[in-house]
């Protein structure tokens, strides 16, 4: 019997955005915090999130065919995976990255035609501005940058926090650790570690907030500075979380001998990116997350493995292994 092709997975692809800009529009709209304080019917959700009749059925209905949200009697509620992660009051809220995907990087994305023509990214570069610029304009807008690279860190965070052998090691720097999450994994899994992140000064309110929110001051430390102008705090273990695929290969290069210098012999650097598998045909994810570094920045990209432990040959490290962690990103890590 011939084979039935279908072109139903070809719709699935080019309809996504539907799906997606349904769930990024209900995180807008902090859905998922007004649930988590108790099943609400259809009517009292449209009041409380200012929604017109119309669509407002439609809209709360698609999110329970997503599996977001569970509907049982005209009542709704969120779903398990939306209560833990999609409250905004839960320190397991990952919702900050959707919230920016929301802002900017869905309306960029519609312009990847010009992205693949040009090779210029289209943010707010494509405009003259700068994006470090508008995310650093203000405390809010630093607030929640930081809270989106804490949301689309966590997963692999607690995967990292688990399996890398930190009985070996005692101290951890996380470079451009954002509001500390990683260390603060670490802190908390491993009680004979301390350490801390090395960040742009204007992190460290954020930092010492989120840091103290845990009870963990006295172990975790800011460490103020710029990566490409200033020398690394040693540490045991320095870790370079999705860092390297925002800069050109030459930038790529250099910050792995910045770690490798700031190691002791024996010390660790682990990085961890969308890294894309050597063949470049399974790491779906990866290889989507290279085209949002051509978006997003000048000269960014995701890298294979065997790239990633090329360039850590060069810069000294003796040995290398990659292990995956999830959704579609890996860790490399190189011994001194």
């Amino acid at each position: 019997m011939r084979h039935e092709i279908s072109p139903e997975p070809i719709l699935q692809v080019g309809l996504g955005f539907m799906a997606s800009k349904a769930l990024l529009t209900a995180v807008e709209l902090d859905l998922f915090s007004q649930l988590a304080e108790g099943p609400r019917t259809g009517g009292d959700l449209a009041e409380a999130l200012g929604l017109h009749p119309r669509g407002a059925a439609d809209f709360l209905d698609a999110l329970v065919a997503l599996g977001f949200l569970e509907r049982s009697g005209g009542v709704y509620r969120n779903s398990p995976s939306a209560d833990t992660f999609l409250d905004r009051k839960k320190a397991t809220y990952v919702g900050g990255i959707l919230e920016m995907a929301n802002s900017r990087l869905y309306p960029f994305w519609g312009s990847l035609t010009e992205a693949l023509r040009t090779g210029e990214p289209q943010n707010e570069h494509k405009h003259g501005g700068d994006v470090f610029d508008g995310i650093y304009r203000d405390q809010e807008g630093l607030e929640g940058f930081l809270h989106g690279m804490t949301g689309l860190s966590m997963g692999k965070v607690l995967v990292i926090a688990e399996r890398f052998p930190w009985a070996d090691y005692r101290t951890v720097l996380d470079v451009g650790g954002a509001v500390g999450c990683l260390p603060v994994a670490v802190a908390q899994r491993h009680p004979h570690m301390s350490g801390g992140v090395f960040e742009l000064p204007r992190v460290r309110p954020v930092f010492e907030k989120y840091v103290a929110s845990f009870g963990l001051e006295g172990r975790l430390a800011f460490h103020a500075g710029d990566f490409f102008t200033d020398d690394l705090p040693g540490a045991d273990v320095i870790v370079l979380g999705q860092i390297l695929h925002g800069w050109g290969l030459e930038e790529k290069r250099l910050l792995l001998k910045k770690a490798y210098d700031a190691l002791p012999d024996g010390g660790a650097v682990l990085v961890y990116d969308a890294i894309i598998d050597d063949d470049r045909k399974e790491n779906t994810f990866g290889l989507l997350a290279s085209l949002n570094m051509l978006i997003e920045t000048r000269s960014g990209f995701e890298y294979t493995a065997a790239d990633g432990r090329a360039w850590m040959t060069e810069a000294g490290f003796r040995s290398s292994r990659i292990e995956p962690l999830t959704d579609g990103y890996s860790m490399l890590v190189g011994i001194k």
